[in-house]
């Protein structure tokens, strides 16, 4: 038993020795290689670097085709900036110019009387005692019937303040999503709905009635916009023009389910996301982009000339 009890110590104190070695001592075995498996799923990396001796060049311009109405026959090809047509989309700045907008429509006409407004005495109804009747003040206390409001609206001014660059950013970003999906449509100046020229004589002379005539225009202006693929199914479509065009706007006033038509100075940055797509003409859209770029123009002058925007529509091709 003794020689059995110093075997085990003998063996305790070789394993001791053995972990006091320094580790360059020690024997190495190598790992087992282990291969690696992928995923089924699994994408191979993509390789995101770029060469520095390839120079980045930045989009320096974007295409618009100008088409023809009703037609939708291209007439021409344009070059417009990116800074105009082609900005990323900000909804925070969006939803600023929207609410913006939506505060200055407010009216903020309600008005209530206060006590000191209403018609009659402002004495005291009975005395404060020796009366048996509950205690009460003028006849136009709030809490009689008649009496004047508490705490009621006055009118008040609702419009908030917004940097103006940064509404007219607003503008850009909304023609830029529109253009970027494929729903902004530039079609040539003088845009308007042909009507049958049976119907117009018909129309003039007088012998239909009014709500023959709207139920002819409004079934018209249905098929046509069926065939476009712009009716209502499909969103609905916003047509922009420079000035009022009778055929066009008399026609979807009386379709309004299918769309709507409105002059340049009544859009707003809503009206531009409300709908499906934007039909808008040439020299309106170079209208509205000249007027919201002032986040691109300067106001320092140098050498006494002051530096101007990207230029709106540079014609490249006609068809």
């Amino acid at each position: 038993m003794a020689a059995k009890g110093m075997k085990s110590l003998g063996e305790a104190m070789r394993g001791l020795s053995m972990a006091s070695r320094p580790c360059r001592t020690l024997p190495v075995q190598p790992l087992p290689l282990i291969s690696r498996c992928s995923m089924a799923t699994e994408a191979p990396v993509a390789n995101i670097t770029r060469s520095v001796t390839e120079a980045w060049q930045p989009l320096s311009s974007v295409p618009v085709t100008i088409y023809s109405f009703p037609s939708l026959e291209p007439r021409s090809l344009e070059a417009w900036s990116p800074k105009h047509l082609h900005l990323p989309l900000r909804r925070d700045i969006l939803h600023l110019a929207v609410i913006y907008e939506g505060d200055k429509t407010r009216q903020g006409t309600a008005s209530t009387k206060t006590r000191r407004e209403v018609h009659g005495s402002h004495k005291k109804m009975y005395a404060q005692k020796g009366t048996g009747r509950a205690r009460r003040g003028t006849r136009q206390s709030p809490l009689l019937r008649g009496g004047g409001k508490s705490f009621g609206p006055k009118p008040r001014d609702f419009s908030t303040n917004l940097n103006r660059k940064v509404y007219d950013l607003a503008w850009r970003t909304a023609l830029s999503y529109r253009y970027r999906r494929g729903e902004l449509i530039v079609t040539e100046d003088g845009m308007e709905l042909p009507l049958p020229n049976d119907f117009l004589q018909l129309a003039a002379s007088g012998k239909l009635g009014q709500e023959l005539e709207d139920g002819f225009v409004k079934k018209y202006v249905h098929d046509l916009l069926v065939a476009m693929g712009w009716d209502r199914t499909n969103g609905r479509t916003t047509f922009i023009t420079g000035d009022r065009r009778p055929n066009l706007f008399t026609a979807l006033e009386a379709a309004d389910a299918e769309g709507r038509a409105m002059e340049l100075e009544d859009v707003d940055v809503k009206n531009l996301l409300e709908t499906g797509r934007l039909v808008i003409e040439r020299s309106a859209l170079k209208e509205l982009i000249k007027k919201h770029q002032s986040d691109l123009i300067s106001r320092v002058a140098v050498k006494g000339i002051h530096a101007k925007g990207p230029p709106t529509g540079q014609t490249l091709v006609h068809y």
